[in-house]
């Protein structure tokens, strides 16, 4: 096989049941940062999606079949793989997906950890025994559901297609993967040839990618398919429920990770190096375009103008252009020109409203100047809806209480963080947010692959990974063995 995209760059085929599929349609892969020509790619239609499913519809039983630990090690030929190829994924991440130098290294470095977690989930307990009123053996005990389909996105395309299919793949289910066609490589096709060369038998992962004309009937088809059991998406709020009906209205089981607006909260007693520090990572790592991102920092009234300084100054050294020209340019592109819109309408809805630019606010095409606003109302567009973008609002307040009610105070729940060098005090203010992750002394911004990922509210259902996400894509099932001698009624 060919060392990944090094040697390509014109796509014609889909990865379905271990070969490569040739497909008619293409459409442009291109590179965020200058709109230039990266790859082309095929545009499936739902016949192809169809056959992608049967096919892993297949492979499901002798995959599953497999002991435990023969799965466990593709899982770490994967990681291995993965390993091997690092820099490569490296260079076609800042090109396709527009990401910085060291988000990149950091995506590419984590992928084989993810992979690691998920083998090492095989070797733990997957049920239990429990008592029996009657002098049963009774057991409960878990399997996998089937074909699982991974709809990834496009911001960390290789972490967050990754996490959606590795312990799903270890427990034993197989896999129809449509990525972004924002990054059908990195989200997609790239996995097609890992698969390949770590030598995964056919059928267990099928790729299939699309372009945003088919998106809506190849996302139909992946749901409501009825040899799909099992969805998990991560991706836009609106779309995410979509899914969530559909896969609810047939009864299937549905992960999905969606958008945020989460909050930094930072105390007065917070210690200000450490929390300048969370705020500047948090709100524009990626350009802002990760779900956790921090979009609105609340900082207690004492420490307000010192801290809004020295943020500014932190922030002002940030260095904005292609990602993939210099290493130190780690604020790159928006991914498309939609997004860089969104972001600009809200930085001139806030201003009208009143809004002050305490730094950049400068959109410039798709690339967008690290921006901190102050003197934010409740009626700006910026303060409800999620940006997205590489902007943030500050914000004072005088409680606790205050605080945690500003956080709240948005129909999304996916990720905190609070300042404060009191631990009891971060762990009660924690307690109060409506988010299903919180860190303190810490950015909103974290993610272990062991650990239990997910939002509340508008924020997503379900939990990706460790045990949690193997508990997401197997069902749960009750075995009993008769030792009690147990009877039946009279007359039967």
């Amino acid at each position: 096989m060919d060392k990944l995209l090094r040697f390509r760059k014109d796509f014609k085929e889909i990865y379905v049941g271990g070969r490569w599929w040739p497909i008619e349609a293409s459409f442009e892969d291109t590179n965020p940062s200058d709109n230039s020509l990266w790859a082309t790619v095929p545009d499936v239609e739902v016949t192809d999606v169809q056959n992608a499913i049967t096919s892993a519809d297949h492979a499901f039983e002798n995959w599953s079949n497999l002991k435990f630990n023969e799965r466990s090690h593709y899982m770490i030929k994967i990681a291995e793989v993965l390993e091997e190829n690092k820099m490569d994924i490296v260079k076609a991440l800042r090109a396709e997906a527009g990401g910085w130098f060291g988000k990149a290294m950091f995506e590419a470095g984590y992928l084989p950890e993810l992979f690691h977690a998920a083998a090492a989930a095989n070797y733990q307990a997957i049920g239990e025994v429990i008592p029996s009123d009657s002098g049963k053996f009774s057991m409960a005990v878990r399997r996998p559901i089937g074909v699982i389909s991974v709809i990834s996105p496009w911001n960390f395309p290789c972490i967050l297609t990754a996490r959606g299919m590795a312990f799903a793949l270890a427990a034993g289910n197989t896999v129809v993967l449509k990525p972004s066609e924002e990054t059908p490589y990195t989200g997609g096709l790239l996995w097609a040839e890992i698969f390949e060369e770590a030598g995964v038998p056919g059928g267990v992962l099928n790729v299939v990618t699309c372009s945003r004309e088919n998106v809506a009937e190849v996302g139909t088809e992946l749901v409501e398919n009825p040899l799909v059991k099992g969805v998990s998406f991560t991706g836009s709020t609106p779309v995410g429920r979509e899914i969530a009906a559909r896969a609810g209205a047939h009864l299937k089981k549905c992960c999905v990770e969606l958008g945020g607006k989460d909050a930094l909260i930072v105390c007065e007693d917070a210690e200000m190096d450490r929390a300048t520090g969370a705020a500047n990572f948090g709100s524009f790592m990626h350009q802002g375009q990760i779900c956790m991102s921090v979009e609105k920092i609340l900082v207690h009234e004492d420490i307000f103008e010192e801290f809004l300084a020295k943020f500014k100054e932190r922030a002002s050294k940030l260095k904005v252009g292609d990602p993939t020209e210099e290493l130190d340019h780690i604020i790159g592109p928006l991914i498309n020109d939609r997004q860089a819109d969104r972001v600009k309408h809200q930085i001139e809805d806030a201003v009208k409203k009143g809004a002050k630019i305490e730094l950049g606010g400068k959109v410039n095409g798709r690339f967008v100047d690290p921006t901190i606003i102050t003197n934010i109302t409740s009626d700006m567009s910026i303060y409800q809806d999620e940006t997205f973008g590489p902007v943030v609002f500050v914000m004072p307040f005088k409680s606790d209480e205050e605080a945690v009610n500003i956080a709240n105070d948005t129909e999304y729940g996916l990720s905190s963080g609070v300042i404060t060098k009191d631990e009891y005090r971060g762990l009660e203010i924690a307690q109060k947010l409506e988010t299903g992750m919180c860190h303190i002394n810490c950015s909103s911004v974290n993610d272990e692959p062991h650990a239990p990922f997910g939002g509340s509210k508008s924020s997503g259902v379900g939990r990706h990974g460790g045990r949690w996400a193997t508990e997401t894509f197997t069902e749960t099932r009750w075995i009993t063995i008769e030792r009690g001698g147990k009877g039946f009624p009279p007359g039967f």
